[in-house]
């Protein structure tokens, strides 16, 4: 492989290869992570599990990109990647809550829309207050609709109307209300005559929904396993193992994503795909122990994220620091890979990053394979430990078991949830 520092002469010369080359790259070599992650958790987990994954071990492998290859095919992918936290506040981020519904109810805006044709916003969604038996709402539109102020909504039913009639459109490109659905949660209000369409605007979504989702592909996945659907078992594993792996990347928690608030453009591929590249052949350490039984997904999800915010500052300001002190033709280098001519840093400065950072990168690459093993484990267990060698028609002959060691702990046995 050739390196070639780069110099102002050499600059001009490379730009046009360098535009058509490297949004490739980083498609390419971003990858590299993600199936590194699904193959390793495949060894930590049971002598009763273990067979079935080993054996589609290419499968798993392969497929664990399957989500950043439909990235961009609908809206409703790029959000499960990542979760903007910061844009919410600062941590631990107790005003976002930690599950789906109570999340949407929160962050979501209701707009009408007139018999004169003007549309109002009925409610923002930095206006409403909640408790555990009352919201109200608030608006400047409540006045000249209802003559008041603010609507009081029982906290009950206007959680089975948002179930109902919002989170049920979720995928739907516009969230139409009925009206007569919106009387019952006012009860006593009478819905002016006025009001001729209502509808409602997630205002969350767009910053990202990563730790929502993993509890959903994690339901998905265990009734794949009761279901003794072994397609869908192994689709969904892969794909799991994917947002497992986005949920260990710092950048997958915070707007400035790549660098781009700081001016450090970049910093994401950097961190995420450039240093595992290099180094974790070298010098990662994969014995990461058995995989766990997971008693509750919810907070566990949510230590994930807030775990891998904690980092944010740090890989960032290192980077900052290292940049000031670097030589600058010693940064960025251009490599041929595949017939092309990729921009990239050199080696050398990204050594010195990786040197700087510790054993950052390997650590999260290290949580993110227990953390995928787990997930595998604790579905199959929730979903009442089918026989995967009945799914699969494996033949015992072919298994190479591994020592027997309990891998879940008694505390955690009274947890199991029984399918539902």
């Amino acid at each position: 492989m050739r390196q070639l520092p780069l110099s102002s002469a050499s600059l001009l010369a490379a730009a046009f290869l360098l535009l058509l080359s490297s949004s490739a790259w980083v498609e390419d070599w971003g990858f590299f992570g993600h199936r590194r992650i699904n193959r390793l958790a495949v060894f930590t987990l049971p002598i009763d599990l273990i067979p079935m994954y080993k054996h589609h071990i290419e499968y798993l492998t392969e497929h664990s990109v399957d989500p950043d290859k439909r990235r961009y095919a609908t809206k409703h992918e790029a959000v499960r990647h990542y979760i903007d936290l910061d844009h919410w506040g600062q941590y631990p981020f107790d005003n976002v809550p930690r599950t789906w519904s109570k999340t949407l109810q929160k962050y979501t805006e209701f707009y009408v829309r007139t018999e004169t044709g003007d549309t109002l916003q009925l409610v923002d969604y930095q206006q409403p207050r909640q408790t555990e038996e009352t919201i109200v709402w608030k608006g400047p539109a409540l006045r000249s609709l209802f003559g008041r102020d603010s609507l009081l909504l029982d906290a009950d039913w206007y959680g089975r109307f948002f179930y109902h009639n919002v989170i049920s459109q979720y995928y739907e490109e516009h969230w139409s209300i009925a009206a007569d659905s919106l009387r019952k949660v006012l009860e006593r209000e009478r819905l002016p005559p006025a009001i001729q369409e209502i509808w409602a605007v997630d205002r969350f979504s767009e910053y990202g929904i990563l730790p929502y989702h993993l509890v959903r592909m994690q339901r998905r996945l265990t009734e794949a396993f009761f279901q003794q659907n072994g397609p869908r078992i192994l689709q969904l594993s892969a794909e799991i193992g994917h947002y497992l792996g986005d949920a260990h990347v710092p950048l997958h928690t915070t707007e400035n994503y790549n660098g781009q608030l700081t001016n450090q453009l970049g910093i994401h591929a950097f961190w995420e795909s450039r240093i595992p590249e290099l180094f974790a052949d070298e010098e990662f350490d994969y014995f990461v122990g058995r995989a766990e039984y997971i008693s509750q997904p919810v907070d566990y999800y949510w230590g994930i994220v807030l775990e891998s915010h904690g980092y944010v500052d740090s890989l960032l300001q290192i980077e900052q620091r290292l940049r000031r002190s670097f030589p600058e033709d010693q940064q960025f280098c251009y490599e041929e890979r595949n017939g092309r001519t990729v921009r990239m840093e050199c080696r050398q400065f990204a050594e010195a990053y990786h040197r700087a950072l510790g054993d950052q990168v390997e650590r999260r690459m290290r949580g993110a394979i227990h953390a995928v093993g787990s997930v595998w484990y604790t579905c199959w267990v929730d979903a009442g430990q089918p026989k995967v060698s009945e799914i699969f028609d494996l033949e015992p002959t072919s298994w190479e078991p591994l020592p027997t060691r309990p891998i879940m702990r008694e505390e955690d046995k009274k947890n199991v949830r029984p399918h539902q």
